[in-house]
């Protein structure tokens, strides 16, 4: 198996948004992925990118993506952030995962950041398992919290 490890081009964003719609699939949230092709093509490859994205391409076909974009602590300065580290499902195992969080870490360390950071699922344990071996420590006593577009709406117009 040759498996190369590169940063994405915006001929690649039809074969990520699949990857992305297999990941909402395993995460039991087929119906949540709203962004389109041309959605990650503008913002990864405007004049102002929102996110880098790596690509692993297993014998010529892209099988894995991270994708990443800067952040900023307060307690520890530039960070990034790991939005997504997906393997298509027919080639988890096979170190392509461990090959593509090379990469995030090694371009997070050039870019001189503090930390890296990311979620996973609490039900996730291969994954968790995987994080864990590789070093990183799971906070389980944080939780996510969000507020999608309708919550967003619905606040504004509570303090309005």
């Amino acid at each position: 198996m040759s498996t190369i490890i590169r940063k994405a081009t915006i001929e690649d964003i039809p074969r990520v948004l699949d990857l992305i719609q297999e990941l909402a699939d395993y995460e039991k949230e087929p119906n949540e992925v709203e962004l389109t092709v041309k959605d990650l093509q503008q913002d990864g490859f405007g004049s102002q990118p929102k996110f880098n994205c790596f690509v692993a391409e297993v014998n010529s076909k892209i099988e894995g993506i991270a994708l990443v974009y800067p952040r900023y602590s307060t307690w520890k300065g530039e960070a990034l952030h790991l939005e997504d580290l997906i393997v298509s499902e027919s080639k988890r195992g096979l170190g392509i995962g461990g090959l593509l969080l090379d990469e995030v870490v090694k371009f997070g360390h050039s870019k001189g950041v503090k930390r890296i950071s990311w979620e996973v699922l609490d039900w996730n344990e291969p994954a968790i398992s995987f994080y864990e071996k590789k070093g990183a420590k799971v906070l389980r006593d944080w939780d996510v919290v969000q507020l999608n577009e309708q919550g967003i709406k619905q606040y504004i117009t509570n303090i309005n």
